[in-house]
């Protein structure tokens, strides 16, 4: 066998390789409904070093629990809304059929429990926030793929 064919091998073994986890990815989605999330909270100016070196750095069994939990695509953004005012805004998407269980059952996780000791001191809830919100979902108005 020649370094060609080799070479064609390889490239074509690459090429299943990636066309199979692209379709595993789309037949876990399948049938499956994605409900996106935007939410906002304060974050103390005092605390927010600490909050980017706790997230620069997350901890492993928190974000096994995030994917268990049926949720992907998580990012938090910050942003100075006022001269030292800070929010920081979250938005995932939640790909289960009970997000109420799921949240309790992250909420019950030791290892999340701990890591929200952490995070929680950093940040300030929003006054027009909900009757037991601490971070406040956001109405999406507007979406497009």
């Amino acid at each position: 066998m020649n370094a060609r064919t080799l070479l064609r091998g390889a490239a074509a073994v690459v090429f299943l390789a990636a066309g199979l986890a692209l379709i595993q990815a789309v037949a876990a989605d399948a049938g499956g409904r994605v409900e996106r999330y935007g939410m906002v909270i304060g974050v103390k100016p005092d605390m927010i070093e600490y909050y980017k070196t706790l997230h620069a750095a997350a901890w492993p069994g928190v974000l096994a629990k995030i994917k268990e939990c049926h949720i992907r695509n998580y990012s938090i953004y910050l942003r100075e809304v006022a001269p030292g005012q800070f929010l920081l805004f979250s938005y995932f998407e939640y790909t289960g059929d009970d997000f109420a269980a799921d949240m309790a059952r992250m909420a019950a996780d030791p290892e999340t429990q701990r890591w929200w000791k952490e995070t929680d001191p950093c940040q300030s809830p929003i006054p027009t926030r909900c009757a037991k919100e601490f971070w406040s979902r956001m109405d999406e108005v507007f979406h497009a793929d």
